[in-house]
Formats: C-alpha cells, sequence, structure tokens
C-alpha cells in the first residue's frame, strides 16, 4: 500500500489558477520518503479545486537552490 501525506502547503493565487509548492511524504511497506511538489490548478465554480499538472523537484537542498536560483534569473 502507498499513502500521500501533505506535510506543509502554499499557494499563489492568480485569476482562476494557482501553483501549489508542498512538501509531501510517501509512506510504503518499505519506508517513508518526502519531497516537494509543485502544482498547477484551477478553481471550479463551487471553489473547490481541479488539477492540470505537477512535478516533483528532487530532495537534495543544492538542487532545489540550483532549480530556485534559475526560477529567479529568468
Amino acid at each position: 500500500m502507498v499513502e500521500f501525506e501533505t506535510v506543509k502547503a502554499k499557494e499563489v493565487k492568480f485569476g482562476n489558477n494557482f501553483i501549489e509548492v508542498s512538501r509531501k511524504k510517501v509512506i510504503t511497506d518499505r519506508g517513508e520518503n518526502e519531497f516537494i511538489s509543485i502544482s498547477r490548478g484551477f478553481y471550479l465554480q463551487d471553489g473547490t479545486r481541479g488539477w492540470k499538472a505537477s512535478i516533483t523537484l528532487p530532495s537534495e537542498k543544492d538542487k532545489r537552490e540550483e532549480i530556485a536560483s534559475l526560477i529567479k534569473s529568468i
């Protein structure tokens, strides 16, 4: 069995859309692993959220910092 748990999440809203950056934990019979997820979504008429796409960032801090630096420089 595989379970996903959201440890922490924040979102940036723009128009009818949002970007969610979250720290998640995957729990399996083999153990646990944390990762960073960036997801793009949208709001439905009733206010619930729908999802368009998601990517997972490496767990290594130096790699996440390199990606953040690239985003800031573009």
